[in-house]
C-alpha cells in the first residue's frame, strides 16, 4: 500500500463534545424544564421554608401519617401534640401539604371594658387591662382544642365574669375608692377558674397522636395570668358629685379637730408664757430699787443729751424729776405751755406773752415775770436782761443755748449729773459763741 507522507503526518481533525451538541439539540426543552423548576421553587418557597421568629413557637398540623425527619419518628396525621415535636425558632423546612401554625410565648396585654352592678345597685363601668402569657409545653392542645383566638374565646370572657362578681361585692364608694384588692381579686380568680375549667375542654378520642391520656392536663396551667390593672372606674356622674362632697366633709372634719387641737396647744403655750412671765417679774422685782430706776433713767438721759440732733431738755421737778429730751425743736410749739424756745432753732416763733393760769403752774415753779419780752430774734446781738426771760417748771435748751432753772433740785445726784451733760455738750450763746454758764 502507498503511503503518502504528506498526508500521514497530517493531525486529526478535533472532536465535538457530546453534551453541548445535545443541548444544542435540546435546548428548548431544558429551558422549559429550568423555568417550570424555577416558578415552582418561588411558589412553594412559602409553604415549604418556614422561619419562626423570635419570641414564637410553631405547631405542625400534618396532612398524611409519615415519618417525620425533625424527631426521625412516625408521626401521625393532624395536629402534633408532642411537645418534641413543636418547630422553635429558626429556619423550618416542611412539606408543601403540611401547615405550622405559630404562637406568641412572650407576655401579652389587652384592654377590656367591662359593665358591672355594684352591691348598691351602681352601674359601674370598669377598664381592665390584662397580661397573660403562654406555656410552652401545652401550645399544641391549646392549638387543638382551643386555637390562635384563645383570648377573645376563653381568656376574655373569663375575666368579665369575675370582675362582675367581685365588683358585686363592694359599694359605690368601695369601687371608686378601692382598687388594688378588687383588681387582686379578679386575677386571683380568673386563674382559679382557667385552671378548673380548660381541662374540661380536652377530649382524648379526638386524638390522633399515640398515648392521648397523657394530655388530659396539659390545658390547666396552659395561660397563666399575671396580673389584671384596674385603668379606670366610671360612675354616674351623681354619684361621684355625692363621693366627692362626702370625702370634702369628712377633711373638713378632720381640719376642724386640727384646729381644736392647734388651739389647745397654744393654750397651753400661753399659760407656760404667763408662767413665765410670772416668774421673771417675781425675780425681777426683788433686785430693783427706786434708786437703781433713777440711775437707769439718768443714763438714758445722758446718752440722749450726747447726740448732735437740736433737742429740747426739760427740767422735771420733785424729788425724782428726770430731765427729759425731746428732739426736733424745728415744729413750732403749742401755745399755751409756758416753754419759750431757744433763739437758734429754725422755724421757731415766740409765744404771745401770756401768763399761765395759777392753776397751769405744775408744783415747784417760779411765777412767770410779768411784761416779759420775747427773745431776741435769730442773728440779733441784744442780751435778754435778768428780767425778760420767762421761766416755767421746766427750762429749755438747745445744743446752741441754755436756760437757767429758778428752782433748785432736791436731789444732789441729779445736779451733778446734769452738770456733767451740760458741760460733755457745751453749751454756747446765740451770739458771743462762748459757753453759757447756769446760774444756781
Amino acid at each position: 500500500m502507498a503511503r503518502y507522507p504528506e498526508l500521514d503526518d497530517l493531525p486529526p481533525p478535533p472532536r465535538k463534545r457530546r453534551w453541548w451538541r445535545y443541548l444544542g439539540r435540546h435546548l428548548p426543552s431544558v429551558s422549559v424544564i429550568l423555568l417550570t423548576a424555577i416558578l415552582t421553587i418561588i411558589l412553594l418557597w412559602p409553604y415549604v421554608v418556614i422561619n419562626v421568629p423570635s419570641g414564637q413557637v410553631g405547631v405542625l398540623w400534618k396532612r398524611f401519617n409519615g415519618f417525620d425527619l425533625y424527631c426521625l419518628c412516625w408521626v401521625g396525621r393532624g395536629t402534633v401534640l408532642d411537645p418534641r415535636e413543636l418547630r422553635e425558632e429558626g429556619l423550618h423546612i416542611l412539606w408543601p401539604w403540611d401547615k405550622l401554625y405559630l404562637y406568641n410565648l412572650r407576655l401579652q396585654s389587652s384592654m377590656q371594658t367591662y359593665n358591672a352592678i355594684s352591691s348598691d345597685g351602681v352601674n359601674v363601668k370598669a377598664q381592665i387591662s390584662v397580661r397573660y402569657q403562654l406555656r410552652h409545653d401545652p401550645v399544641g392542645v391549646l392549638h387543638k382544642f382551643i386555637g390562635p383566638g384563645y383570648f377573645d374565646s376563653v381568656v376574655g370572657p373569663e375575666i368579665g365574669s369575675q370582675a362582675r362578681q367581685v365588683i358585686s361585692k363592694y359599694t359605690a364608694q368601695q369601687v371608686y375608692t378601692s382598687r388594688d384588692p378588687i383588681q387582686k381579686a379578679i386575677r386571683d380568680s380568673a386563674e382559679k377558674s382557667l385552671q378548673s375549667n380548660l381541662d374540661s375542654l380536652v377530649q382524648t378520642e379526638g386524638l390522633e397522636q399515640p398515648d392521648p391520656k397523657n394530655y388530659n392536663h396539659f390545658l390547666q396551667n396552659s395561660i397563666r395570668i399575671l396580673d389584671t390593672l384596674v385603668l379606670g372606674i366610671e360612675l354616674p356622674p351623681e354619684i361621684v358629685a355625692a363621693i366627692n362632697r362626702q370625702t370634702e366633709q369628712f377633711y373638713m372634719i378632720q381640719e376642724y379637730k386640727n384646729r381644736v387641737e392647734r388651739e389647745a396647744q397654744e393654750s397651753k403655750r400661753k399659760q407656760i408664757e404667763a408662767d413665765g412671765i410670772a416668774a421673771f417679774q417675781r425675780t425681777v422685782s426683788q433686785g430693783i430699787s427706786e434708786s437703781y430706776l433713777r440711775w437707769r433713767g439718768i443714763e438714758a438721759t445722758l446718752a440722749l443729751a450726747q447726740s448732735t440732733n437740736a433737742k429740747i431738755v426739760i427740767i422735771g421737778s420733785g424729788k425724782d424729776g428726770l430731765p427729759i429730751i425731746l428732739g426736733n425743736v424745728d415744729t413750732p410749739l403749742p401755745q399755751g405751755t409756758g416753754i419759750t424756745p431757744p433763739s437758734g432753732a429754725s422755724g421757731a416763733t415766740p409765744p404771745p406773752a401770756a401768763s399761765p393760769s395759777p392753776a397751769a403752774k405744775p408744783p415747784g415753779s417760779s411765777s412767770t415775770t410779768p411784761g416779759a419780752a420775747p427773745p431776741p430774734q435769730r442773728g440779733g446781738s441784744a442780751e435778754p436782761g435778768p428780767d425778760s426771760t420767762s421761766t416755767a417748771s421746766a427750762g429749755s435748751t438747745n445744743s446752741n443755748e441754755a436756760t437757767p432753772l429758778s428752782s433748785p433740785l432736791d436731789i444732789p445726784e441729779v445736779k451733778s449729773i446734769l452738770s456733767r451733760i451740760s458741760g460733755a455738750i457745751g453749751f454756747t450763746g446765740p451770739d458771743t459763741g462762748t459757753a453759757a454758764k447756769p446760774s444756781h
